[in-house]
């Protein structure tokens, strides 16, 4: 599990076919990594991928087909967005985030609002019901409060620090995104399916 509170702004440097997957090498630069283990998990973009090699201020991820065919942005070389797995003791500043990535999303607008900048994302059909204004989404693993909601079209404002310590002040418009909804939004779901009237017919 994460927070969608980045850590650090690091970049996938060597991109190396293996099959249909991808060997991928991520540079860290200012993520601390003495507490991590082969084994452990990072999001990357907000994917969690699981570190399978360590090296000085790098490390080493394998991307599987299945992966690559529901994400952007693990493919080439180009700065991405770190943040290590969850502890149970730590703070827990953004949402609950699974690394799941749910679908990629489109950017519509990256327009100034002053000292602000708002972010217009079209979201895949199929999870603009879990999208809803005031609730929290991850864009490329930063955790973030929906302003706006329009069919499939979402808006969030940004403030300085989210765009000085993360990769989204580089985006553009026709620009793809990962897109993970909030956990609590498919709980309810499920626990609504189960609150119709064909509940009673499991019981009988």
């Amino acid at each position: 599990m994460f927070t969608g509170i980045i850590q650090s702004v690091g970049a996938i440097t060597q991109v190396a076919p293996v099959g249909a997957d991808m060997h991928l090498s991520i540079s860290t630069q200012s993520l601390d990594m003495n507490d991590v283990q082969i084994g452990d998990s990072i999001a990357v973009n907000g994917v969690c991928l699981t570190v399978v090699s360590l090296g000085n201020a790098y490390f080493e991820a394998h991307a599987s087909k299945e992966t690559l065919s529901v994400t952007e942005g693990l493919q080439h070389a180009h700065p991405v967005n770190l943040e290590k797995a969850l502890r149970l003791s730590d703070r827990l500043g953004g949402h609950l985030v699974s690394g799941h990535v749910d679908g990629v999303g489109e950017v519509l607008k990256f327009e100034s609002l002053g000292e602000c900048w708002r972010l217009a994302i079209r979201a895949p059909h199929a999870i603009s019901k879990y999208i809803a204004r005031k609730g929290s989404i991850a864009v490329n693993g930063v955790s973030l409060t929906v302003n706006q909601v329009s069919g499939d079209e979402f808006n969030i404002n940004l403030i300085p620090h989210t765009l000085e310590h993360t990769t989204l002040k580089q985006l553009h418009s026709g620009d793809h995104v990962n897109l993970e909804v909030d956990q609590i939004a498919r709980y309810v779901e499920r626990m609504t399916e189960w609150a119709t009237p064909s509940q009673g017919r499991h019981n009988e």
